[in-house]
């Protein structure tokens, strides 16, 4: 069965590389040098894009890290070329329309020139928006702002502060100098505790264990603490929490801890990710095991879960806020607009029943190190006394 799915996919791969060198590489003005080259281009990103998905412990080195590279930027500069062709074809059409219904209105240029020029525009935009991309993921994530209203909240949690991280992907391109940054930002947040809502890691303990030791010095007044991703079960999940555990992070397996601030009790739970009952029956994610036995008195309620996915659950069970992350609000375009087909929020702060949820867009990336239209974030949210609905 994964013998097909991958002969699909390399399938669909080969025509999709086909299908953009016939539309742009005659119209580009290159000469048959260029013309070849460019061709050449397309069967080298064909045959390594492959290479920058496959399994990997998380930490190559040498040619196997460049090849990883190369790979992953391929990938994104390919998903551009993809997009930006396929909106070409609808300029295209509509000036064939144009000049078929009302030729005044149309350009008087030959239509060699308007696709020579709308061949440039796509392989100069997609170059662009490649290093506008790259630099927006490479750059250490800006810290976001949200208050949440809770009506009648308790006078001493107004202003109760989260520092939120989700989603850093340490593993084939981020590594410890990336994390450095991340953690001294935190840090500077001075917030009541510190929520890391999973996917902190792509790879193994063995392979990533030293890059991620920057996470031992996270502080917030109350702690740490962390719910499990998807991307920790694909790398060994139990071997992850208790490296989490021995660098001090406190891991929430569907379970909560109840917190005293100033006198005045805040549940705080955490769930194991949505997927996990792949990965074994014990780690199924169940918010209502992870409030049971809540103090009363506890008016505010808080859940990490990794994927938004769980708010339904979440909000029978009683939580009054959910914070998550999983989505990367899409990472790059076009995919921002494709994640609702999986997800029932994208990124932001929404009203789900009697909940609230915030949706971290992630302080990292996944796959190529590419962000546009979905910046990353550190995320700073206040509990403030408010209304129900916003």
């Amino acid at each position: 069965m994964l013998r097909s799915f991958m002969s699909r996919v390399i399938l669909i791969g080969i025509l999709l590389h086909l299908y953009v060198g016939i539309r742009l590489i005659p119209s580009l003005p290159v000469g048959t040098v260029g013309h070849t080259l460019l061709a050449l281009w397309l069967v080298v990103s064909l045959l390594i894009i492959p290479q920058g998905m496959q399994r990997r412990d998380g930490a190559p080195r040498g040619l196997r890290k460049f090849v990883t590279w190369v790979a992953l930027l391929a990938m994104a500069l390919f998903s551009f070329l993809l997009t930006l062709t396929l909106i070409r074809e609808g300029v295209l059409l509509v000036c064939a329309m144009i000049s078929l219904i009302s030729p005044a209105f149309a350009l008087n240029w030959p239509e060699a020139r308007i696709q020579m020029i709308t061949a440039i525009v796509v392989v100069v935009g997609a170059a662009l928006m490649l290093l506008i991309g790259v630099y927006n993921a490479r750059r250490r994530a800006p810290i976001v702002d949200i208050d949440i209203p809770i009506a009648d909240l308790p006078t001493a949690l107004h202003g109760f502060t989260i520092a939120q991280i989700s989603d850093i992907h340490v593993g084939p391109t981020i590594k410890k100098r990336y994390l450095d940054p991340i953690v001294d930002a935190v840090n500077g947040l001075n917030a009541d505790m510190v929520a890391i809502t999973g996917d902190l890691v792509d790879g193994t303990v063995p392979a990533l264990a030293a890059h991620t030791q920057a996470l031992s010095r996270l502080r917030g007044k109350h702690g740490v603490f962390v719910c499990t991703g998807n991307h920790e079960y694909y790398a060994g999940a139990d071997a992850w929490i208790a490296e989490f555990t021995r660098l001090g992070l406190r891991v929430l397996m569907n379970e909560h801890v109840v917190l005293d601030h100033a006198g005045t009790p805040l549940v705080l739970g955490g769930v194991t990710d949505f997927s996990a009952p792949h990965f074994g029956a014990r780690h199924r994610s169940d918010p209502a095991r992870a409030i049971a036995g809540a103090p009363a008195a506890a008016l505010v309620r808080i859940l990490l879960a990794h994927q938004p996915r769980s708010c339904k659950a979440a909000e029978a069970a009683g939580f009054t806020v959910q914070l998550s992350g999983h989505t990367h609000g899409g990472q790059f375009f076009p995919w921002n607009f494709a994640v609702r087909m999986q997800q029932p929020f994208t990124a932001g702060l929404v009203r789900t029943g009697r909940m609230w949820m915030y949706i971290s867009r992630g302080t990292g990336y996944w796959g190529p190190p590419v962000r546009l239209a979905a910046p990353s974030e550190i995320t700073r949210i206040r509990l403030v006394n408010g209304p129900q609905s916003a």
